[in-house]
């Protein structure tokens, strides 16, 4: 089992900056990718990020492109996803995911995190 604890959400104006961190522990040799995933009231958890665990390729949702970065910090567990140039329709709940070896794919959830709240005001 591998557990997930994100970090650093918060209410932020838009156009303003953001950093959100993950926490992994347990069976993390196991983690293939780590993404981060955000689900806005009443639509459907969409995909945010993602990262190779090992590696460290990048893949990101066309909305957060060239705004969003992820990074992770192998010798922490650790995933962030700094936020700039933040708007309003960012605002969700942020959860980090974790894709196992089993699975093999970037884009995966074999673990959740409990979510982090961002709130962009205009």
């Amino acid at each position: 089992q591998v557990q997930l604890v994100e970090s650093g959400g918060g209410l932020v104006q838009a156009g303003g900056s953001l950093t959100l961190s993950c926490a992994a522990s347990g069976r993390t040799f196991s983690i293939y990718a780590m993404n981060w995933f955000r689900q806005a009231p009443g639509k459907e958890r969409e995909f945010v990020a993602a990262i190779r665990w090992s590696g460290g390729n990048t893949y990101y949702a066309d909305s957060v492109k060239g705004r969003f970065t992820i990074s992770r910090d192998n010798a922490k567990d650790t995933v962030c996803l700094q936020m700039n140039s933040l708007k309003s329709e960012d605002t969700a709940v942020y959860y980090c995911a974790a894709a196992s070896t089993t699975t093999g794919t970037m884009i995966g959830y074999d673990y959740w995190g409990q979510g982090t709240q961002v709130t962009v005001s205009s």
